[in-house]
């Protein structure tokens, strides 16, 4: 009977646990509990190192000196908006007081004017144009991806930026170490003798005994110079390129920046540099002054565990709410928090034509079975589904009316929510949208629509299996 006694008690001191640790979300709070209840000991040892919140004290005491960096040019910045810089696209956010003021109030993301946008909708044309803007790097090149590969892809990059090395361009390089687990050492080992400076995110053999673990970096960041940064949802290797047989054609969404937005690309990757390096960078270069772009308003919003606040989630939600006409979005993983469901269902209540681009072919089959487990629920109020058979759809992208698009690196999932390092930009010129837009229709012309009859007719197994992924979703 003792033994009975003890069991019970640990299962109480672990759930007890689970329930102070994660009272945000309830939902994530009723994942685990149903994982350790069919796993009582192994369970709370995921949770222990999956799952317990991550400290902010150690990144926020780090950030400090960048965000001061930064902050010299946020009054020049602040006083370009006053001096009515901003296009019209732009005005008309003031005409939705709640998403202006959220997007206004959220910390170390100000509303840039002065930037040039350039959407990149293949991955051909991306690659080009960072490669392109590496052969032209004269000081410096930051470069920082959740996964690169050592494939023919990966070693076009890796000579690039090694000839850049070599003419005395001083470069740095991040890579996530579960994105890019299967990274080489001789891949790696070639970078640091061509002296280039290299570093993992918490890379595997640590992560496996750091309760950090779970919370990964999924940032693509390339700032060249400090004048010239590129983010999306692009990676680097071959599949990208079509080059996975199982997924065929990858469609993605990057873009390329001028102006002062790439001062928060800058800023964002120095945070992430001081992270994994130790080294706090303080070279007055790095924020250059830049030259008259554009007219275009760019908001480039960092998210993590590391933050108060869960900024792109927020951006999302108030994004949706504030939609009046429209909100077209498209994204290869599908898990929305309870928030982000809700407000889509009120937006198409309320007369919103939502519709939503989701991969056909599926990289996960467990997060394909979450997604569709939403699905049902969203069509009957009115939420429209594509699924993109040309081949797998990569892309991060959301539009609200004419308002406002975009794009970035998170997922509309609750892992970009609450538990990887995102960044998104946020655009509100008018010529951006409509290549968005553009970019959005034509998308549907390779999309099957998914019919709520049809998708209704699965089988109790699929639904069985729909069920038991969503109740695990909060963890994926």
């Amino acid at each position: 009977m003792l033994w009975i006694v003890i069991v019970l008690l640990l299962f109480i001191f672990q759930t007890a646990t689970i329930l102070i640790g994660e009272y945000r979300r309830p939902s994530k709070t009723v994942a685990w509990l149903l994982v350790m209840f069919i796993f009582p000991v192994i369970g709370f040892i995921m949770y222990y190192f999956l799952a317990k919140e991550y400290s902010q004290r150690k990144l926020l005491r780090r950030k400090g000196p960048h965000r001061l960096a930064v902050t010299k040019n946020q009054l020049m910045l602040q006083l370009r908006l006053l001096e009515g810089s901003a296009d019209s696209s732009f005005c008309k956010l003031y005409e939705e007081p709640r998403l202006c003021g959220l997007l206004h109030n959220i910390p170390g993301s100000p509303i840039t004017p002065n930037n040039q946008v350039e959407v990149l909708a293949d991955v051909d044309s991306a690659y080009a144009s960072i490669l392109a803007a590496i052969d032209q790097a004269q000081r410096h090149i930051h470069f920082e991806f959740y996964t690169i590969r050592h494939d023919q892809t990966g070693k076009r990059f890796q000579e690039a930026l090694i000839r850049k090395a070599k003419e005395g361009v001083q470069v740095r390089i991040i890579y996530d170490g579960i994105g890019s687990y299967h990274l080489s050492s001789r891949y790696i080992h070639k970078f640091k003798q061509a002296g280039i400076e290299i570093h993992p995110f918490l890379p595997p053999l640590i992560a496996f005994f750091d309760k950090r673990m779970n919370y990964r970096n999924h940032r693509k960041i390339v700032v060249v110079d400090g004048l010239v940064g590129f983010t999306g949802g692009i990676n680097i290797g071959d599949e990208y390129l079509g080059g996975d047989p199982k997924l065929g054609f990858w469609r993605d969404t990057h873009l390329k920046l001028l102006g002062d937005a790439v001062y928060y690309l800058q800023q964002t990757f120095l945070t992430d540099w001081l992270f994994v390096s130790g080294n706090r960078l303080a070279d007055d270069t790095l924020f250059p002054e830049h030259a008259e772009a554009a007219a275009s308003m760019v908001q480039v919003i960092s998210s993590g565990p590391d933050a108060h606040w869960d900024a792109i989630q927020e951006m999302f939600f108030a994004g949706i709410i504030a939609a009046k006409t429209r909100v077209f979005l498209t994204t290869p993983y599908f898990i929305p928090d309870p928030s982000i469901a809700m407000a889509l269902k009120t937006a198409v209540i309320s007369g919103v034509d939502v519709r939503i681009i989701l991969p056909y072919k599926a990289d996960s089959r467990i997060v394909q079975y979450a997604s569709r487990s939403y699905l049902s629920e969203l069509m009957q109020a009115g939420v429209r589904f594509y699924l993109y058979k040309k081949g797998f759809i990569h892309a991060k992208v959301m539009l609200i009316d004419h308002l406002m698009g975009t794009v970035g690196t998170a997922n509309m999932d609750m892992r970009s929510f609450f538990s990887n390092f995102e960044l998104n930009a946020v655009m509100f010129n008018e010529d951006v949208i409509k290549r968005l837009e553009a970019d959005f229709f034509q998308d549907l012309k390779e999309c099957e629509e998914l019919k709520l009859a049809e998708f209704e007719k699965r089988s109790r197994v699929e639904k069985g299996k729909e069920v038991i992924a969503r109740m695990l979703s909060p963890l994926f």
